[in-house]
């Protein structure tokens, strides 16, 4: 920024700024709680995606019995383990056109009357 005296003044804290024409901070503290301050904004977000997609897989894993590769349960139950639809990392697609909703290596298949197949990526290593 430019005060009316052609001065650069702070981003962070709006004092004048003393030295090159295109330094846009008044000190190295400055600098790092504006940076800080754009970067924890982001962390938050991505933060709070990440804790949504764990809580969807605990809440798959719980459902699915260690034994069993596959399992059935409603919507109503999914719901009130705190299960969120809206948030997903990736959907498989069959050769059948059957799209399996995936929270990392659990998924779900939506079937009929808010029922659904619930199952585990077998470990491929």
């Amino acid at each position: 920024m430019l005060t009316q005296q052609n001065t650069p003044t702070c981003q962070q804290c709006g004092k004048p700024v003393k030295g090159r024409i295109d330094k846009r901070f008044c000190d190295d503290y400055c600098r790092n709680a504006y940076n800080n301050s754009i970067k924890t904004q982001v962390s938050k977000t991505v933060k709070t995606i990440n804790a949504t997609l764990l809580k969807n897989r605990k809440v798959l894993e719980a459902m699915l019995p260690p034994a069993d590769d596959t399992a059935k349960t409603t919507r109503d139950r999914l719901l009130k383990q705190g299960f969120n639809f809206s948030y997903h990392t990736h959907v498989y697609t069959t050769k059948t056109g059957k799209s399996y909703v995936y929270c990392y290596d659990y998924g779900y298949l939506p079937l009929d009357n808010d029922w659904f197949l619930l199952v585990r990526t077998k470990d491929e290593r």
